[in-house]
């Protein structure tokens, strides 16, 4: 059978490409498709954005004529989820015979009144309960009694229940990354992105880990084993001789040291038989009791060119009592040093217009950037998540604004936070790299990147604004 999955975004690439590199592509997709292939099935992928207009509906017209899927699989964030609606709208009204089916993070943690537009969503991991639904659909069954899916028939819901969340995931194919191919504008590949395993074992209320872990039962927190995930990057070396760096995708590369201690030690390995070593870069989470040292020798050992740190706030205060993350900024501030001395380049994550931030917890997160210089900064602007318990206590507390729009996500202040206005959380996310580095850095190029930040959030605005016509009504 043909699959047609489609996924959507709001930022133009390189070259007239939708996306900007191959690091940036999304493995949940890729994942269902190779398990597809391997099942015998055949998949395309269409890659949508807003700022693209009417030509979103060519794009898709274009795939369904050459391709004739008899399934059309869609994945959205929420920020996407009004115009993945208005596209599934779009197939139904014009290849009504087309089964339309909807997964991802957001569906999942909102299935009330989500398939108005689609025949099927898909609540957690989908590669099974897809393949199950082919399967009937093959056979000229009407789907039915598949674990994960909620199924539409005519004005009733069929709502089954989960399946227990898959433990071992060296069964899985690696994940499908040709399908990306004519939707890049890079290259030659230089850089890929990896996944180490899936689920988390912390509960950071502006993510949705804490509720995704609860929509099924078996372990959530799983990593692949390490010779399995060698035997990707190996393989992927071998095909690109350009690749020279992969990112590790984990919530946390620490979480079992003696794991991670292994994989770097079979990366180090790897690297002597290749032609040219890779480099790497992996995501870590502050843990006040856990000595990293051992983990950072054996990074250097694999030459691990980066760590990110999610920081989020410099104030101890929103951390424990509003995100839920402890641990105080001595602990940040080790942890830095101690990767630098293991010649490791350091990123933060900063998070701004929390609700409950106010304006010194806002200078106390640009204090302690100022004190750490990360080399450098991944700054957001706080979006709720439906799903998350920040979206509730937003809800609770009547702190998102009527006029908010999910299409400048991150991007601009959705909240009403007392003490601390929309004007002023925007004014500190376009000068934040300007106040941090002010004095370690050329001054023309942080004046420079306040303006590109600022241009670019009315660029966006404008973008915005011309393309909520094809969000669904």
């Amino acid at each position: 059978m043909n699959v047609l999955f489609v996924y959507s975004i709001f930022k133009l690439g390189r070259r007239g490409k939708m996306l900007h590199a191959f690091d940036l592509i999304q493995l949940g997709i890729s994942y269902l498709s190779s398990y597809l292939i391997k099942n015998g099935h055949r998949t395309e992928l269409v890659v949508l954005n807003r700022m693209t207009g009417k030509k979103n509906e060519r794009l898709l017209s274009e795939a369904i004529r050459r391709f004739n899927p008899r399934v059309v699989a869609f994945t959205a964030v929420s920020t996407e989820y009004e115009f993945v609606c208005g596209m599934a709208a779009f197939i139904r009204k014009n290849f009504p015979e087309i089964f339309l089916i909807i997964g991802g993070a957001h569906v999942s943690l909102n299935p009330d009144g989500a398939l108005g537009h689609f025949d099927a969503l898909c609540i957690g991991e989908g590669e099974e309960p897809l393949l199950e639904l082919i399967k009937q659909l093959e056979a000229g069954a009407e789907p039915s009694g598949i674990r994960n899916l909620w199924i539409r028939r005519g004005t009733e819901i069929e709502k089954n229940p989960t399946r227990p969340f898959r433990q071992n995931l060296d069964e899985l194919a690696f994940p499908d990354r040709d399908m990306w191919q004519q939707w890049v504008g890079e290259y030659p590949v230089t850089r890929y992105s990896l996944l180490l395993g899936r689920g988390c074992p912390f509960e950071c209320t502006y993510c949705s880990n804490h509720s995704l872990k609860r929509l099924a039962t078996g372990t959530y927190t799983r990593h692949r084993s390490v010779d399995n995930i060698i035997e990707e990057i190996s393989g992927m070396a071998r095909r690109h001789p350009s690749l020279r760096e992969f990112y590790l995708e984990v919530e946390t590369i620490a979480v079992h040291m003696d794991w991670a201690l292994e994989l770097c030690q079979k990366l180090s390995d790897l690297n002597i038989s290749l032609p040219h070593p890779l480099s790497y870069g992996t995501n870590i989470r502050i843990t006040p009791a856990q000595d990293m040292a051992p983990l950072f020798r054996a990074f250097r050992q694999a030459n691990f060119r980066f760590v990110n740190i999610g920081l989020e706030s410099g104030s101890s205060r929103v951390r424990s009592g509003l995100l839920g993350r402890n641990y105080d900024n001595e602990d940040v501030i080790r942890t830095v040093a101690l990767a630098r001395e293991h010649g490791l380049k350091v990123a933060f994550f900063n998070l701004m217009g929390i609700p409950g931030e106010t304006p010194e917890d806002f200078r106390q997160t640009v204090d302690l950037n100022r004190r750490c210089q990360p080399d450098w900064t991944w700054n957001s602007i706080f979006y709720p998540y439906p799903g998350t318990k920040l979206h509730a206590l937003c809800l609770d507390k009547n702190l998102i604004r009527n006029d908010s729009t999910p299409d400048m996500e991150r991007r601009i202040s959705v909240l009403n936070l007392p003490g601390f206005p929309k004007d002023k959380i925007e004014r500190g996310y376009v000068w934040f790299e300007y106040m941090v580095y002010k004095g370690h850095r050329p001054l023309h190029s942080l004046l420079a990147g306040a303006l590109r930040k600022q241009l670019g959030m009315y660029v966006f605005a404008a973008r915005s604004f011309l393309s909520r016509k094809y969000h669904c009504l």
